[in-house]
């Protein structure tokens, strides 16, 4: 999931004075970065936060506890997890409660734990992981499986300290709300994550399909599922060499297993034998999506992300019927109406390689599906739900700009159609130093062979 929070503090303002008239050297802003599992991604982070405009601010990481025991600052700067010239402080350590009593904004994707003392003044936006469709917050009562070493008199303690809950669809807003009645103000702004769907360029998707090892002409499909409450461990649902086989040398699969569960070695061999990319060690699953012609998954949120960029969602469910008894759902995924199912559904292996192969996965039907879905959950993405997030939140102002309609939002384009802007001019034959531009059908076909793998 990425960072798990990020917190900007601000001083006292009895600091603030001081800095301000040369009797103090506090800054006026703290960014606090706790550092989770998050190594391959620091530097990016850590230089994004450096490259702010604002010039009195101050960066502090914290250690918290990753698996790879490294616990010295000096341990995490050799292991690149934190850069040299970085602060840092330690979980639970005295210094670190006292950069968490001083934060003036708090911001969290999952919630603090219950020793984090709300002070007055102090301000938590909750981003949450995603669009809901899973049950969650005082409706998992209802399922033991998900509802096991809960208190939910703990869990909505921890919902009331929220001031603000981001959401990214009116389904979203209705959701948190009933399920957390507490008393937060809903920020329907889109998810700051999304934005990149709508500004990286083609040249973004080649580079990011390079980095991955994609090699040129092939479909990439995205398999990213999650997890099960009633299973323990990472428990294949796919047998992933058949379908790579299966599916031709054409297509190549990423596979990106839930971040719960621990590396699973047979993906790396897998790998090895050149039957998949296991990608689910990949900072940034962002970069996945747009790399990928397609999504197959099952109940993972990533497919309200996902479905922003226009681009063919296949569902697996294979066992809906025993997720939905023992996590419970907030809409009928498979039901088929507009709005409710993104794709081509499969509840079968053997659907599941049919789809692709006889071309069902993109063709006009679920291109239908897809743009009802979109409509439904993403009417507020576009690129800009991150400065909405900060004028509503931060500078107290509206939460502006308003979303465009959608019909003149500029999506990311498809590897297909990036792959056709990199050959957009051809030399001209017998015309040294002229160029024509290429027709649409020029460059790579949009059919992989055999498959009807349409772009």
């Amino acid at each position: 999931m990425g960072i798990f929070c990020v917190l900007y503090s601000a001083r006292h303002e009895e600091q603030h004075r001081m800095s301000e008239t040369g009797t103090g050297a506090v800054p006026r802003f703290s960014i606090v970065v706790p550092v989770y599992k998050v190594q391959g991604f620091l530097r990016e982070c850590m230089d994004s936060a450096l490259t702010q405009e604002h010039p009195d601010f101050e960066l502090i990481a914290v250690d918290d506890c990753s698996p790879d025991r490294s616990g010295a600052k000096k341990q995490l700067a050799e292991a690149g997890r934190v850069p040299a010239g970085i602060d840092h402080v330690v979980l639970n350590s005295p210094r670190y409660w006292e950069v968490m009593a001083r934060a003036k904004y708090l911001v969290n994707n999952v919630n603090f734990a219950d020793d984090v003392v709300k002070r007055e003044g102090q301000i938590h936006l909750q981003t949450h992981h995603g669009t809901p469709l899973k049950s969650m917050g005082t409706d998992q009562k209802r399922y033991p499986a998900a509802a096991k070493g809960m208190s939910f008199r703990k869990l909505l303690a921890r919902a009331d300290r929220w001031d603000f809950s981001l959401s990214a669809n009116r389904h979203t807003t209705e959701q948190w709300e009933r399920v957390y009645p507490c008393g937060f103000t809903s920020v329907d702004a889109g998810y700051p994550r999304n934005d990149v769907y709508y500004r990286a360029t083609a040249q973004d998707v080649r580079d990011i399909r390079e980095r991955l090892g994609i090699a040129p002409g092939r479909t990439a499909v995205l398999y990213a599922p999650t997890m099960r409450d009633y299973q323990v461990g990472y428990v294949p649902r796919l047998d992933l060499e058949r379908l790579s086989r299966e599916l031709g040398e054409d297509v190549v699969l990423l596979v990106r297993t839930h971040y719960f569960y621990d590396r699973d070695p047979g993906l790396q061999q897998l790998q090895e034998r050149g039957a998949l990319i296991d990608v689910s060690g990949h900072p940034v699953v962002e970069e996945l999506c747009l790399a990928a012609d397609a999504l197959v998954t099952d109940y993972s949120s990533i497919m309200f992300d996902y479905a922003n960029l226009d681009r063919p969602i296949v569902t697996y469910a294979d066992d809906w019927d025993t997720y939905v008894r023992s996590r419970g759902v907030t809409f009928d995924l498979l039901s088929g109406e507009p709005g409710d199912t993104p794709g081509v559904v499969a509840t079968s292996e053997d659907e599941l390689i049919e789809a692709f192969r006889s071309g069902r996965w993109d063709d006009e039907r679920a291109a239908g599906r897809r743009a009802a879905f979109r409509a439904r959950f993403c009417p507020w993405d576009g690129g800009h739900a991150a400065e909405r997030v900060v004028r509503r939140v931060f500078l107290g102002q509206e939460a502006s700009p308003a979303p465009l309609p959608r019909d003149e939002r500029t999506v990311a384009p498809s590897p297909r159609a990036a792959a056709r802007e990199s050959s957009a001019t051809l030399p001209l034959q017998g015309s040294e130093g002229s160029t024509v531009p290429a027709r649409r059908g020029d460059g790579p076909s949009d059919e992989a062979s055999g498959l009807g793998l349409a772009g």
